[in-house]
């Protein structure tokens, strides 16, 4: 149990399934309540299947809104009008939630307002705002999203037409100053890495003393140490993820080729699609047939089987939050390669895990041949100290327990301070 129970409002998506921002939304939702916490959540949408031990939770209620937005509409048959209508449609129901939040409030008053995924939410009521404490959680933020769709846009023009770089450009720049003027109105942000936490303060002039970094948790029981031993043979590096902007697929795509070029036996796995916003899949068209394979997109119900055949996980993201891949990749007992933008590489022991600067291709190539080498000297271990890594950093309780702190000391700072 927690020091004291809060009673929490809590806007964002709805929770589900195992994986990707819905999964974690469920398991802090789950870990929170566990603690003693009192959560109202307010969805926009108008109904969706919740998991069964979220329902069954005393310490949980589920406020539905009005938004009916469906796939194979005429609104949504195409990725873009599904990406620009989609935002609308949360937007407007968000807006018809307000009211519901302020009489709920005036029924029984609530400790904090919790927004997580997203910055800016027109959900959250003013009135309510200004007495008691906004959190927000985001997963990502737009200032970092625009800057390297810009930063790209030759590779966009390779990938795809050129309407839709224009297009999601000045969606995002709209979404940058709407955001700009959200995140003043917090109290408190909860960020998901300390890289993350750095473009935030620099990018929207937010207080770093008004932040808190707590990771994403991950379902550990989801993963299993793979019992792998072909290290002698064709070692496979998966590359995991969205096949999009800012994930440094062209870097992928070099690495693959100079590790062809060293005559190396080892294979890249790519796997995965591209977002409704940015499809750069026809970039691997460039992977050499040799040494790479690009496998499409996977139901997040067989990642961990995906990770079994894997020997290494490459992310060579240029802007990465987070990465939900990378800590999985752990918990299943793969050591990683990935960028130091990367958020989920903080504080990971580097037997396990190497850093490498984006872009630096050579860097890729010489950090996978290392951690390839170490593992095979000593499999076992290298599985045994992934994962635990994983427990250490990412356990859905600890966690949570760290999330219920930084909340709870807030609330008593308010009450202190008579807000």
């Amino acid at each position: 149990m927690s020091r004291r129970s809060l009673r929490i409002a809590w806007l964002g998506p709805v929770p589900g399934g195992v994986a990707s921002a819905t999964g974690v939304n469920a398991e802090l939702l789950h870990g929170l309540a566990a603690l003693g916490h009192r959560i109202v959540c307010f969805f926009p949408s108008a109904g969706h299947p919740l998991p069964p031990d979220l329902l069954a939770d005393a310490n949980l209620q589920f406020v539905w809104g009005t938004n009916r937005w469906q796939w194979d509409r005429w609104y949504s048959r195409t990725k873009l009008t599904a990406f620009a209508s989609g935002l609308f449609a949360r937007g407007f129901a968000s807006v018809r939630l307000r009211r519901t939040i302020v009489r709920s409030h005036a029924r029984e008053p609530y400790d904090l307002i919790f927004q997580t995924s997203s910055i800016e939410s027109l959900a959250v009521p003013r009135s309510v705002a200004r007495k008691i404490p906004l959190v927000i959680r985001p997963d990502t933020h737009i200032a970092g999203e625009l800057r390297w769709l810009i930063a790209e846009r030759r590779l966009s023009f390779r990938a795809q037409p050129r309407y839709v770089f224009f297009l999601v450009a000045a969606i995002m720049a709209f979404r940058v100053l709407v955001q700009r003027i959200s995140i003043g109105r917090a109290r408190l942000l909860v960020c998901i890495s300390a890289v993350f936490r750095d473009h935030l303060v620099r990018d929207y002039s937010f207080p770093a003393t008004s932040t808190v970094v707590v990771p994403n948790p991950v379902k550990l029981e989801r993963f299993t140490l793979s019992e792998r031993s072909s290290h002698d043979g064709t070692a496979t590096v998966l590359v995991l993820g969205r096949i999009s902007t800012r994930k440094g697929i062209e870097d992928v795509v070099a690495v693959a080729k100079s590790l062809l070029e060293r005559q190396r036996d080892i294979r890249v796995r790519v796997v995965g699609g591209p977002s409704l916003w940015s499809d750069y899949t026809r970039l691997l068209d460039d992977l050499p047939d040799a040494n790479a394979e690009y496998a499409g997109s996977i139901s997040s119900a067989q990642v961990p089987e995906e990770l079994t055949s894997a020997d290494i996980l490459l992310q060579a993201s240029k802007y990465e939050p987070f990465a939900l891949t990378v800590a999985e990749a752990l918990a299943a007992g793969v050591p990683v390669v990935a960028t130091s933008e990367v958020g989920a590489i903080e504080g990971v022991d580097r037997a396990v895990v190497a850093e490498v600067q984006p872009g630096d291709v050579e860097g890729f190539v010489v950090a996978i041949e290392t951690l390839l080498a170490r593992s095979r000297a000593d499999p076992v271990n290298m599985r045994a100290r992934a994962r635990a890594e994983a427990q250490r950093l990412f356990a859905p309780e600890k966690v949570c327990a760290q999330l219920s702190d930084a909340l709870e000391r807030l609330v008593d700072d308010a009450e202190r301070g008579g807000t």
